[in-house]
């Protein structure tokens, strides 16, 4: 049936001189089976409407020319036919079962998550997606890479633009992976059309999905719900990868991991918590705060030159480790790690003029977490 459909179309997009590709035309197939299920169930309904089409107008159009007034035709004076209503009501209720009965099983199947080979917690925050593998010790957030210089129209935008990330979600082919979804703040959408996922995150919910992916690549989405002023900066980006592979990634990150926790009870120099924080900061607070920390009040105030942060790093951890109630300002205590939160307020507290000479310890930020 797809086969089909595409020689009709390519046909069509050759006579009118179109360079248009067929899939430009249509939904995405996928790279998994449900994905497949969903695009046969599409085609099947698509093809069952053109049949509809054909024989309702067909008959239309016949009846028009053929007893038209002008070639003398009477109008037929007769009521009720007890058979022909049977037939026009029989006819669609069987046409309505044999979609129900496929589309029924499609859905069934999209909603079966059980007997995952992998869990994956997926939180979403403006703007940004947080992802958390279950057991496994391994979480990161994942944020927009397209650059600024291109979002403000100074630099040519790049093939990817707005759907590159600086963390995607790694996964494994042929392997089922079930994922739990929610939010930190407001509604989100977390949707990527060639794995035929689209779930909403919902504060104070947890929803479930899951995939098989079959072929590995990169595969891109976006969040699409409206939520917020960075709604379109908050792409979806998942590297599918051959098993082998990655349970090497898996094994790295958790090995990473473990460093890092490791590190939160030495001693760092300000130079290593400022070039980390610098990283953090680009990637995360840029998108609200701006990169040179100038800030879009009133929504997001400036973080250069503000008398309050530099004068009390009390008040600016409590800030950043447990956010701002009623603002798009999120507690980075379940985002961020201790070292990471250190070294973004010491960079934020010594950088764009601030100048304050303070040095928060990754130890420091671990105490004030734990109570």
């Amino acid at each position: 049936m797809r086969s089909a459909w595409r020689w009709l179309l390519v046909i069509t997009l050759s006579a009118s001189g179109s360079q248009a590709n067929a899939d430009d035309w249509n939904m995405p197939v996928g790279v998994t089976d449900v994905s497949a299920d969903i695009f046969g169930l599409h085609m099947t309904i698509f093809w069952i409407c053109v049949v509809i089409g054909l024989v309702v107008f067909g008959a239309m159009f016949y009846s028009l020319f053929r007893y038209r007034h002008s070639k003398g035709a009477k109008a037929a004076n007769f009521h009720e036919h007890t058979s022909v209503e049977v037939l026009w009501t029989a006819i669609p209720v069987l046409i309505l079962v044999g979609m129900a009965v496929p589309a029924t099983a499609t859905l069934k199947n999209m909603y079966d998550s059980s007997d995952a080979e992998l869990d994956v917690m997926i939180t979403g925050q403006q703007w940004r997606w947080r992802y958390e593998y279950l057991g496994e010790n391994v979480a990161f957030t994942s944020n927009m890479s397209t650059p600024r210089t291109q979002i403000s129209g100074a630099e040519t935008r790049g093939e990817h633009y707005l759907l590159e990330v600086d963390e995607p979600l790694v996964l494994p082919i042929n392997r089922k992976v079930r994922f739990l979804m929610t939010s930190d703040d407001v509604i989100h959408s977390w949707w990527v059309p060639d794995l035929a996922v689209k779930q909403d995150t919902i504060p104070g919910f947890i929803n479930e999905n899951w995939v098989t992916i079959n072929e590995p690549g990169i595969y891109r989405g976006q969040c699409t719900e409206l939520c917020g002023i960075n709604h379109g900066f908050m792409p979806v980006v998942v590297h599918a990868m051959e098993e082998d592979e990655f349970d090497g990634w898996l094994a790295e990150r958790k090995e990473a991991a473990a460093e890092e926790a490791m590190g939160v009870d030495r001693e760092w120099a300000m130079e290593e918590l400022v070039a980390r924080g610098q990283e953090i900061y680009q990637s995360i607070c840029s998108s609200c705060h701006q990169a040179e920390g100038q800030g879009s009040p009133p929504a997001f105030p400036a973080l250069a030159n503000n008398e309050q942060l530099i004068s009390d790093v009390d008040w600016h951890l409590n800030k950043v480790i447990n956010g701002v109630s009623g603002a798009a300002m999120p507690a980075f205590r379940s985002t961020l790690n201790p070292v990471e939160i250190a070294a973004v307020v010491t960079y934020t507290r010594n950088a764009w003029g601030n100048d304050t000479g303070d040095v928060v310890q990754p130890s420091e930020v671990a105490e004030l977490i734990a109570q």
